[in-house]
């Protein structure tokens, strides 16, 4: 993977010093130039000026009915697991074909929890551009029962009630290098495990009298981004710390992405603050839906989770939320609202590429994207 990024960045430079080369102006016009203006570098070339396009999934359908299954979590593995199956048999029960589930369902959060619960997951299946850190996953192996308790639960969950499952987030160990992640995965309705997302970044804060943590004392950050297709519609998905970077949600919208979908667990000095606030510019910015499902907050617990799950539209409205108390909210996403608000108030047409620059080497330029129905086509 280094050995990748490094050829890409020298391109990149490469690239860079030739377009600078081209735009520099000759001694006499830098001399007569009395203006105090500061000029920017003109972007790269290939920096994208609008957006490049987004094919529409031809399985989409019009309303998605989406559940976000606000877990407790305690110190019972098994009991916690139990808990999470039940919670997607019920939210399919009343009509959920997505079933969203929290960050670190399986275990209490805190770093001396996190080695104790920890399972292997199957590596992901990474397709021709993963040099550009950009994954779609294919299917990965089978998980087996023993090995994979919390992941082969929810595969069989997913298949036992037709639903896509967007399975919060456990510790996962990679079975090469023994390092710990913040994963999600995400199952198809049949139980096949479609993508796996490794939280890129990772919880590093120290708000003097109020909280400290440092997730990097013994979590890995991922190294890229997840945008998967699903019968409930392309998904670009992150993981709590994930949902404050603006350009992760771009770039998985720019790559086709109609609802982000972020399981996390905001505290209660940051949450009633942030949360909220982030899901509804992460929605307006992208003009998809933003989904967030959190534990709920479970009194005596050393960390105190906010809680209030949260579906948005992509106008920045609130579809549905809750409190703090375990429970599931449902809301019914009108994909159609996207492209309604798109047409509304095009941002793609009105994206200024000649004065900034968003590289997204995984999306496809406009005319190059690939059609529905062709094999890898999010490949973007």
């Amino acid at each position: 993977m280094s050995r990748r990024l490094d050829k890409a960045v020298a391109r990149l430079d490469k690239a860079g010093r030739a377009h600078r080369r081209a735009d520099a102006p000759t001694a006499s016009a830098s001399a007569s130039s009395s203006s105090s203006a500061v000029h920017l570098t003109p972007p790269l070339p290939g920096a994208r000026s609008p957006a490049p396009a987004r094919p529409a999934l031809a399985t989409t359908p019009p309303t998605v009915r989406a559940a976000l299954c606000q877990l407790p979590v305690g110190a019972d593995k098994a009991a916690n697991i139990d808990a999470a199956v039940r919670a997607v048999a019920d939210a399919a029960a009343n009509g959920a074909t997505l079933v969203v589930l929290p960050e670190m369902w399986n275990c209490p959060y805190g770093n001396e929890h996190f080695p104790a619960y920890a399972e292997e997951i199957p590596e992901e299946v990474a397709n021709d551009h993963d040099e550009r850190q950009h994954h779609e996953q294919r299917r990965a192996p089978p998980l087996n029962a023993a090995d994979h308790p919390s992941t082969r639960s929810l595969a069989d969950a997913a298949r036992a009630h037709s639903c896509v499952v967007v399975a919060g987030s456990i510790p996962e160990r990679c079975a090469r290098t023994g390092a710990l992640y913040n994963t999600c995965c995400v199952f198809s309705e049949t139980g096949a495990l479609l993508a796996k997302h490794r939280k890129t970044h990772l919880f590093d804060v120290d708000i003097p009298g109020e909280i400290t943590f440092r997730e990097s004392d013994v979590l890995t950050p991922g190294e890229a981004l997840t945008v998967v297709d699903t019968s409930a519609g392309r998904l670009g998905v992150g993981v709590c710390f994930d949902l404050r970077f603006p350009e992760l949600a771009a770039a998985c919208a720019n790559r086709g992405a109609e609802t982000l979908v972020f399981p996390g667990a905001f505290n209660t000095v940051t949450g009633p603050v942030h949360w909220e606030l982030l899901q509804r510019a992460r929605a307006v910015d992208n003009q998809v839906f933003v989904l967030t499902c959190s534990p709920a907050r479970v009194e005596g617990a050393t960390y105190q989770a906010w809680g209030h799950s949260t579906a948005v539209g992509p106008f920045a409205e609130i579809l549905a939320t809750t409190d703090e108390k375990a429970g599931t909210v449902f809301a019914d996403l009108e994909m159609g609202e996207i492209g309604r608000r798109r047409r509304n108030m095009p941002l793609e047409q009105q994206r200024r590429g000649d004065l900034y620059a968003l590289c997204d080497f995984g999306a496809p330029r406009r005319g190059e994207g690939e059609t529905p129905g062709e094999e890898g086509r999010t490949k973007g």
